[in-house]
């Protein structure tokens, strides 16, 4: 590649990736500072030092005195919400154009930081890094991670096919900067349990290797210091919210060349806007502690109540998804907890409305969390079924949400409420970005008693608003959950693969606890139904790897040529995938010189022969509207579920803490009574210009007759509270109605072209967890305790595509052995990450529970509680996968493929004496005809074989 002028590249690179301004002038920083440098293998570190010293050493956003390891080494503190990720990305990008490196390692401190940088270095993310890139747009980085490195798809498999490019080394490390207990050696194993001695030594001879470090306070230890120091990079890049190292007697870094601080976050409109709540004209010492709590919990209720509405208003109108808000009440020990939780789930509070969604969080551990609940803590998130959670003290750092907008802190001082434990945890962006929605950008705070306070507070030098003093907004736990074992799932055409490559079969290894090594392959169980995969006939190392060559590199390539998976059966494309394999091979060699022509076809005719019959073909569909098309409304019932309005008999007054900027959320407007409630809400919704009264005034006093009728079930026989709710929300009622309008529109058919993009896909390695060895069993075998059943990993299977699963209930470990009993199914698995997913309504990603082939269809199955079979998200899945199959179908009958079918089954019909057929007869799902009307297959656009 041929190189780009330093500056031009910082120029494209912000024009590119669109960086913020806390990006783009840390960019321009690594500029100068690799320009002053100039890092090599034999860079002088002491003079590095200097000249970074003379730039960065006495800036008021800079804190440079020492590089404080061994090599040049440069923190730039951005905080929480920035974009610490894209900014990595800029990096990368900036040190591959300038031809500075193109070989990269990135540190990831725990398990799920690791999953999604790895998720964002994937092209086909919504968040890919380098999206733009001109540089990557043909020829992207190459991914070496835990899974993939010692697989002939890592760098040396790279380097030995002659391909050129960037390589980025992304491993979870979480572990590294853990000091040992018990006065062992410093706890380093981890990074080699995840890259092997060799690797690693390749890694740390290599002349051009950039080091990145996200969260780097994870990475100050001695044991940590000491494993990067063995890596021997020419630079380092560290990333953090929180320039300090972790522990009691914690230390400011000296390496910072650029701060961002959260207060200048807020300023610039990166993370949401911190506000103060209270009562209009309510003086809290007019009333006794428990009382102004219980005022507290109940106008927190109104404010929360008022976000819920808001949000979905606001995700309806502007077709995203919509966000679950909860409202967080901060206590002071457990036994306040408790107390509490009793109230807000009593009858006395609000007559028992929120029974059942409240969450009482605490640790009994003193200063830490327990893994378990930071894990409840963060499914908050994604579930939508807590509207309260009750916390004791202060919210330890690691645990950013963007679903969190309303925070109570009982018996709080002003000092405590401002700090990142308390405000911190709340202020990311829902969307990633401000809204211009006002409650949608705000995280408000609920502090009667310390209003003026926490206002004048806020003003002071080192207050929110300002300068914040000891922000540690971002900062991970400091235990990841342990995996004493960890079981690899190739495919099973990769696994007999790896067995010809072995020539015997695979070592297993188990190993548990703090034992040196934990990775594990376990052989099959005796007695099991699965017998060994025969292997292939080809036995030289030469044939080998061209088979290998075959499955890695050419067979992604021609799944997008072929018009079905069982064209790799017809001679003329064998011939023609073996001819590609030689052409690779001719790149270099010494790679399998030696084969001929007539080999080479016949090693990839039996791979394709047994890819065939082992791989579940999956098509990639690319659907693509034709035409704009007319809408108007039409009848529907309301989705009131997250209507919980109350009546308001006072006002809130909330102060945004930054601005100053005040508002009033009132429970009773002035004016004119209504002659019928209904009036209040139609009056609202005439202002909206799409709405023409007299061609809809029908639909509108139906709907608002909808939202009356709700609210005076919910307050039977007091007509003055129900007029109390309606006259004080109806213009939130109104705003909630008209986005569900919008949603049930009347459409033109619109015509959709179909391509199938390509007839199957890759079957990625799997990777599964255990609680240990003894946690690996026969399928056929229930766990001991149902409830553990996510601690297992099972094997034994038959007709499985892979070797082992993982089930995340009972009834779904039943239904496979359903499937390995039924003559008539050919082939099943649970897609893996990233297999395969299909995109709801909302946009949201979806993967399937189980995917399977019978002799006459293929099917998608969701196995669900009884309880869930109704549930909206559930549903709004069940109509994506259904259309999907529908298209599917469409597009592959066409290709001589089978038909696929959509099947949400209920748990309580999942039994080992159960059919498939049966299942089909009874839990096939059409898709809705509304839906299917909106789509017309003029134009199938099979691939075309070349």
């Amino acid at each position: 590649m041929d190189t780009v002028d330093p500056k031009r590249a910082v120029h494209q690179i912000n024009q590119r990736l669109s960086l913020r301004k806390p990006q783009a002038e840390a960019l321009r920083r690594l500029d100068t500072i690799v320009t002053d440098i100039d890092p090599k293998k034999d860079t002088d570190v002491e003079l590095a030092r200097d000249a970074v010293r003379a730039t960065y050493g006495n800036l008021a956003d800079a804190d440079f005195g020492d590089f404080e390891r061994g090599f040049p080494s440069v923190c730039f503190a951005l905080a929480t919400g920035v974009g610490k990720t894209r900014l990595m990305g800029a990096f990368i990008s900036y040190l591959y154009m300038i031809g500075k490196s193109r070989n990269f390692f990135v540190l990831a401190p725990n398990l799920t930081i690791y999953e999604k940088l790895l998720a964002d270095f994937q092209p086909s993310s919504p968040k890919y890094v380098f999206r733009g890139i001109e540089a990557f747009a043909h020829n992207a980085p190459l991914i070496v991670n835990a899974e993939n490195y010692e697989e002939g798809r890592g760098v040396r498999g790279t380097d030995l096919f002659g391909k050129e490019g960037a390589i980025i080394n992304v491993f979870n490390v979480s572990k590294i900067n853990s000091e040992a207990r018990g006065g062992k050696s410093p706890r380093i194993k981890r990074l080699q349990e995840y890259i092997g001695e060799s690797y690693f030594s390749y890694l740390s001879e290599l002349d051009d290797l950039v080091l990145l470090m996200d969260e780097a306070h994870r990475y100050r230890g001695t044991a940590g210091a000491r494993a990067i120091e063995e890596l021997k990079p020419i630079l380092g890049l560290e990333v953090t919210a929180t320039p300090k190292s972790v522990g009691a007697k914690s230390q400011e870094f000296q390496n910072v060349v650029y701060r961002y601080d959260l207060p200048d976050a807020m300023e610039d409109g990166y993370v949401k806007e911190p506000a103060v709540g209270t009562r209009a004209n309510f003086d809290p010492k007019s009333v006794s502690p428990d009382t102004l709590e219980k005022i507290k919990l109940e106008d927190g209720v109104h404010y929360h109540e008022h976000v819920k509405v808001a949000l979905e208003t606001y995700a309806r109108q502007n077709d995203v998804k919509v966000v679950r808000p909860f409202m967080l009440v901060v206590t002071q020990d457990t036994t306040h907890a408790g107390q509490v939780k009793d109230y807000v789930e009593s009858n006395d509070f609000f007559g028992g409305r929120y029974k059942g969604r409240v969450a009482e969080i605490h640790s009994k551990l003193k200063g830490e969390e327990s893994d378990e609940n930071a894990q409840r803590l963060l499914n908050i998130e994604k579930s939508g079924d807590t509207d309260i959670v009750i916390h004791v003290n202060k919210l330890k750092e690691g645990w950013d949400v963007s679903n969190l907008f309303t925070i109570v802190p009982l018996r709080a001082s002003a000092s405590d409420i401002l700090t990142e434990q308390t405000l911190g945890r709340g202020l990311r962006l829902p969307y990633g970005k401000r809204t211009g929605v006002e409650v949608v950008d705000t995280l408000t705070v609920i502090a009667h008693e310390r209003f003026n306070e926490l206002i004048e507070k806020a003003k002071e030098e080192n207050g929110v608003t300002r300068k914040l003093k000891q922000v540690t907004i971002g900062e991970g736990g400091d235990v990841a959950p342990t995996k004493p074992v960890s079981v690899a799932a190739p495919s099973l055409v990769d696994q007999m693969l790896s067995q010809a490559e072995a020539k015997t079969k695979p070592t297993v290894t188990v190993t548990e606890g703090e034992s040196d090594e934990s990775w594990v392959q376990p052989a099959p169980q005796a007695g099991g139904l699965a017998e060994a995969p025969k292997p292939f006939t080809f036995n030289t190392p030469e044939e080998v790897k061209v088979a290998r060559t075959v499955l890695d590199q050419v067979l992604p390539q021609v799944s997008k040529q072929v018009r079905s998976i069982k064209d790799l059966n017809d001679p003329k494309i064998v011939e023609q995938i073996a001819d590609t394999a030689m052409k690779v091979a001719a790149q270099d060699p010494d790679l399998f010189s030696s084969v001929t022509k007539e080999q080479a076809v016949a090693v990839t005719t039996e791979l394709c022969k047994n890819f065939v019959e082992r791989t579940l073909a999956i098509p990639a569909l690319t659907i693509t509207p034709q035409q704009q098309v007319s809408f108007g409304f039409r009848r529907f019932d309301l989705d009131m579920k997250a209507w919980n309005f109350q009546p308001l008999s006072r006002e809130l007054f909330v102060q945004v803490l930054r601005t100053e900027k005040t508002s009033i959320i009132s429970g009773e407007e002035e004016g004119e009574t209504a002659s019928r409630l209904e009036d209040y809400i139609v009056a609202r919704l005439i202002d909206y210009p799409e709405i023409d009264y007299d061609a809809h005034a029908e639909i509108l006093y139906d709907l608002a007759g909808q939202a009356v009728a709700q609210t005076r079930a919910r307050f039977p026989g007091d007509e003055d509270q129900s007029l109390s709710v309606v006259r004080g929300h109806a213009k939130t009622m109104s705003e909630s109605i008209f986005s569900q309008m919008k949603q049930n529109m009347w459409r033109e058919q619109t015509n959709y072209r179909v391509s199938l993009s390509s007839a199957f896909g890759e079957l990625r390695p799997q990777t599964f967890d255990t609680a240990g060895a003894g946690f690996i069993r026969d399928f056929r075998t229930p766990p001991d305790q149902k409830q553990d059943i996510r601690k297992y990993v099972f094997t034994g299977f038959a007709r499985g595509c892979y070797q082992y699963a993982k089930f995340d209930s009972d009834p779904e470990r039943k239904l496979a052995v359903v499937l390995e009993k039924e003559p008539g199914v050919r082939l099943w698995m649970k897609p893996g990450p990233n297999q395969f997913k299909i995109f709801d309504a909302n946009g949201a990603p979806y993967q399937p529970d189980f995917v399977v082939e019978t002799n006459t269809e293929k099917l998608i199955i969701e196995v669900k509680r009884l309880s869930e079979m109704t549930a909206p998200e559930v549903l709004r899945k069940a109509d994506a996968a259904s259309l999907w199959c529908h298209i599917a179908t469409k597009a592959c009958t066409a290709q001589g493929e089978k038909p696929w079918s959509y099947l949400l089954v209920p748990e309580t019909d999942v039994q080992e004496n159960f059919t498939i057929s049966g299942l089909i007869a009874k839990h096939t799902r059409i898709p809705d005809a509304d839906l299917l009307a909106r789509y017309h297959f003029e134009d199938l656009a099979p691939a075309t074989t070349e």
